[in-house]
């Protein structure tokens, strides 16, 4: 099975741990991108900033047009590897909020035995936050432990 893993790769002189986090930075700020471009294309920011307002946040509309922007503008800027701890920690903030204000109340399971519980939010936040203390930003030349599995520089 392992041969045909590797066949089907395409050909690379990055590390496959490397490699691994890249594709984990690039798929992750496509999760987080489609909840500000879904929000934005269907007119949802207003109705989140009057849901925000109502919710007792100052500012709703505000604050509702901030992490819209921030979940469009954010994963550009991750998939260019640039800011990579600040935006996952940000983001990774952001949906423990959903958390707490939406899906705790629904419970764990998001489908199955259960409708908008935590479980999806729960995996965003644990994968940016290894993202975050990985931080493979491919500008960064202090990225020694990536060609030294042991993380010491020889």
């Amino acid at each position: 099975m392992s041969k045909f893993f590797a066949m089907s790769l395409p050909p690379t002189t990055l590390p496959r741990s490397r490699l691994a986090w890249i594709l984990m930075r690039v798929g992750l700020a496509g999760l987080i991108a489609i909840h500000g471009i879904a929000r934005w294309a269907t007119d949802s920011v207003t109705p989140f900033g009057a849901w925000l307002t109502a919710g007792g946040w100052p500012l709703g509309p505000v604050l509702a047009w901030c992490i819209t922007l921030f979940e469009i503008v954010g994963p550009i800027l991750l998939m260019l590897g640039k800011g990579t701890r600040v935006i996952c920690v940000a983001s990774a903030l952001l949906y423990l909020m959903g958390i707490a204000l939406v899906h705790a109340k629904a419970g764990w399971f998001v489908v199955g035995l259960g409708r908008n519980g935590a479980e999806y939010s729960v995996l965003l936040v644990l994968s940016l936050l290894l993202l975050a203390w990985q931080d493979c930003d491919p500008v960064s030349t202090s990225d020694s432990h990536f060609s030294n599995p042991e993380g010491s520089s020889s």
